[in-house]
């Protein structure tokens, strides 16, 4: 398909696997979806559309008639600058063409505009924002304008409690009289025939009322050829209040159920109501992000200062920050010093300065001067908003673990069904009753297969990856690592070794000077002055370095004369009166400059991976100045970590092998493969991946590197990790970006990846193991169905539970 386009739905319904996966079938089966991924812990689905084939409100239709439904939002409006019945049909059908927007109604009369939207589509600003396009002005009527899916989620929520409380009223009485009855505790007028039928009043609301949902999300299941969870609790509920009717008309003798049919509906709605609730704790992380950005931001125009909606703020704004206050969006400063807080989204605890040319990151936080600085990405362009789209769709991916839960999933609830008519028919014609049995043969088969059916829990097995996912990666965003996607958090867990590129990653990536040794008679400041004098008008990284050094000193710098630059020797120039040269050993020989018992030191200095220049005045070696790429803060402490936890961690750089070994030693890493250009880098990750001789993978490789000349190794590697600066981390390929440069986001995203991986193995141990062990002890007769149903309720609940559990982890 050409021109396609990724589109994500908030569906509502979805309660087990089997759902996830009759959405993500009948969205396949649409001609123009080529992909679709569903996520039953979002509850969302993610899809490539082909718009010359299929349009939104037919998708819609598709999923509706599956019998799910998709959360919507809505906006109310006022409208400014309407002149008559004309504009308002104008606004409407400019409205009406945006992307997620289901309905727009736009009264002329009132001033006023009621949009339907798809939140996960389009947000309440964008809509504002296509008002005034279409020439008019908007404000909102109140409600939190940026949270319609949670609000929708949290109505459908209400709905379920409603149901709950319902099911519980008509419940407790219920089942507390038919216990009393069976232990004989209250009199013999309890088993009169119209105690039945009081019985009966009280299950069938409950029933029909209460459990209405599960026989239509059934009827749609066996409509679309799936069943679910639906389909199995409905019959196991119809099975126990049916039989119960029939005995209570006297057709049949024997026991009545209804308590059984009203205590399994309202045992699973106490179930889903707790699940949804922590499923909702477990995207978390998202609203935490979401509560970074500042409401409004002070923007100078026509010379004023003004409060406006952050909406409001363009591109190009000159924005002022107090002491204090967020930053709104993203910018550069134009006036003013200051420190900022970037720890929300970068990890690092230490204050960044920042002055005029700057970057700054919105939503991180000024802590000392005034600011002054120009917007330069705002909405969904700003470093945030791309954070939080990045952990969306992390988070509505699927990690290659789910794949067997999946397909168990598939057959999960036909299989179930099997086996309780087998059950049944064991116990029926099989095991023949006691002579003492209170019930009779067939109730006893019926109740058996009630207990199958209903202790069946396909919803533990959907959760049980999707629910870690989410809260790790949320994790993860709130310490500056970012996944993007599931599988890349899954590799990441199984890494055996880390390639680390040198440049950049281990060390700052900015030679700097390190070492200044002056010949006698000389002072370091004099000889650094007049090497970066003749330096200023380089443009060599290490003449760059000198000159660096001189201003942070603050030195004086003179004018030169008679610049000239010799490649592959250095640079010299007439300094004050004096002939000034700077450059390596060659350009000293060639010029037959003595070299005043310099070149020990200069041995030395080399033999410590640092770049010896010397300076010469008036045809004498002076001194030595040593440049070097000095090692980050943290890469030693990172190292060690790596290696603490198992992990091979090898250098590579195009450095030569002596600089490199000394980095190397340095750091502590012990393999080094050093002089590889940029495009060898992939064949050395290869070579490592390749270890035998049928080429069987068995290194699971981590690269790790600044993305700028090592993006081809990153996608080579088994997870690519790349280092960011905090502003561009949607650019990186790498399936996981740390946003600070500093080396401990690797041990940090290793150890969160681990954690998450040994989740989600709880999990479907849990979810199986449950499965497993309690469908045959239902079958062989040792589970009533109301502990069946109390089984089956909160095995999805313990699942959510035990994925919660990872944000209080300590990485």
């Amino acid at each position: 398909m050409t021109d396609t386009k990724q589109l994500t739905l908030p569906i509502t319904g979805m309660t087990c696997a089997n759902c996830v996966a009759s959405v993500e079938r009948n969205l396949k089966k649409l001609d123009g979806i080529e992909t679709a991924v569903v996520n039953l812990s979002s509850e969302r689905a993610t899809f490539e559309l082909d718009p010359s084939l299929l349009d939104l409100d037919t998708v819609i239709a598709r999923i509706e008639r599956a019998g799910y439904g998709i959360a919507t939002g809505e906006a109310d409006l006022v409208i400014k600058r309407l002149s008559d019945d004309n504009d308002a049909r104008r606004l409407e059908k400019a409205l009406l063409v945006l992307d997620g927007v289901l309905e727009a109604q736009v009264t002329f009369t009132t001033e006023k505009a009621r949009v339907k939207y798809i939140p996960t589509m389009i947000t309440q600003s964008e809509l504002r924002r296509a008002v005034k396009s279409a020439g008019f002005d908007s404000l909102e009527l109140g409600g939190n304008v940026e949270d319609a899916e949670a609000q929708a989620r949290e109505k459908e929520i209400q709905a379920q409690k409603h149901l709950l409380n319902t099911g519980l009223l008509f419940t407790l009485p219920l089942f507390l009289f038919s216990m009393a009855r069976d232990f004989s505790l209250i009199g013999a007028w309890s088993h009169e025939p119209w105690a039945n039928w009081l019985m009966f009043a009280l299950a069938t609301p409950v029933q029909f009322y209460v459990g209405w949902q599960y026989y239509v999300g059934g009827y749609k299941a066996l409509r679309n050829g799936s069943a679910n969870m639906d389909v199995l609790v409905a019959m196991g509920s119809s099975v126990a209040y049916f039989y119960s009717i029939v005995v209570m008309l006297g057709i049949l003798p024997g026991h009545v159920y209804f308590e059984t049919a009203a205590v399994i509906i309202t045992l699973i709605r106490v179930g889903k109501f707790l699940e949804a609730r922590a499923k909702g704790r477990t995207s978390d992380a998202i609203k935490k992000l979401m509560g970074l950005r500042p409401k409004t931001a002070r923007v100078i125009r026509d010379g004023e200062e003004m409060d406006i909606p952050l909406d409001d703020v363009v591109v190009g704004d000159i924005i002022v920050v107090k002491p204090g206050e967020k930053i709104p969006v993203d910018g550069v400063v134009v006036e003013g010093r200051s420190a900022i807080d970037e720890s929300m989204l970068t990890g690092e605890s230490l204050p960044v300065e920042k002055q005029a040319g700057d970057p700054l990151i919105g939503a991180t936080i000024n802590k000392l001067g005034l600011l002054k600085f120009e917007a330069t990405k705002v909405g969904k362009e700003t470093a945030l908003a791309q954070i939080i789209k990045l952990v969306e769709d992390a988070q509505g991916s699927k990690a290659p673990i789910q794949k067997l839960a999946d397909q168990i999933s598939a057959v999960f609830v036909p299989i179930v069904l099997v086996l309780a008519a087998l059950t049944f028919a064991a116990w029926y014609y099989l095991v023949p009753l006691p002579v003492d049995s209170e019930v009779s043969l067939f109730a006893r088969a019926l109740v058996n297969l009630v207990a199958v059916l209903v202790i069946a829990c396909p919803c533990a097995m959907g959760l049980a990856t999707p629910t870690a996912v989410m809260v790790g990666t949320g994790k993860g965003a709130e310490m500056g690592i970012l996944f993007r996607s599931s599988a890349g958090l899954e590799t990441a867990g199984k890494t055996t070794t880390v390639v680390l590129d040198k440049t950049g990653t281990i060390t700052k990536g900015q030679p700097a000077v390190t070492d200044i040794v002056v010949a006698d008679n000389w002072d370091a400041n004099t000889l650094l002055a007049l090497a970066a004098s003749v330096e200023k008008g380089s443009e060599h990284p290490l003449g760059e370095a000198i000159w660096a050094e001189a201003t942070v000193r603050e030195l004086a710098l003179a004018d030169l004369t008679g610049f000239q630059a010799q490649a592959g020797h250095g640079v010299s120039a007439e300094v004050e009166g004096k002939k000034v040269a700077v450059g390596n050993l060659r350009m000293m020989n060639a010029h037959k400059f003595p070299l005043n018992g310099l070149d020990t030191e200069m041995s030395r200095l080399q033999s410590e991976a640092k770049t010896a220049m010397l300076v010469a005045v008036d045809g004498e070696v002076a001194g030595v100045i040593a440049v070097a790429d000095t090692v980050k803060n943290g890469s030693l402490e990172a190292i060690a970590e790596l290696k603490e936890m198992g992990l091979e961690v090898i250098m590579i750089t195009g450095d030569n092998q002596q600089t490199a070994e000394a980095i190397a030693k340095e750091v502590g890493v012990n393999k080094v493969i050093a002089e590889v250009l940029p495009e060898g880098k992939v064949a050395e990750v290869k070579k490592l991946q390749t270890l035998n001789t049928d080429h069987r993978i068995l290194n699971t490789v981590a690269m790790v590197g600044d993305g700028v000349n090592d993006a081809p190794a990153l996608a080579q590697a088994d997870v690519g990790i790349a280092i960011g600066t905090g502003t561009d981390v949607a650019m990186a390929a790498a399936p996981v970006t740390l946003m600070s440069g500093d080396l401990r986001g690797v041990v940090r995203a290793v150890k969160l990846s681990r954690a998450t991986l040994k989740t989600i193995k709880q999990n479907l141990f849990w979810a199986f193991f449950y499965n497993i062990i309690l469908i045959p002890a239902a079958a062989m007769g040792f589970i009533n169905p109301m502990l069946a149903a109390f089984a089956m309720a909160f095995s999805s609940v313990s699942v959510v539970s035990n994925s919660l559990r990872l944000r209080k982890t300590k990485i």
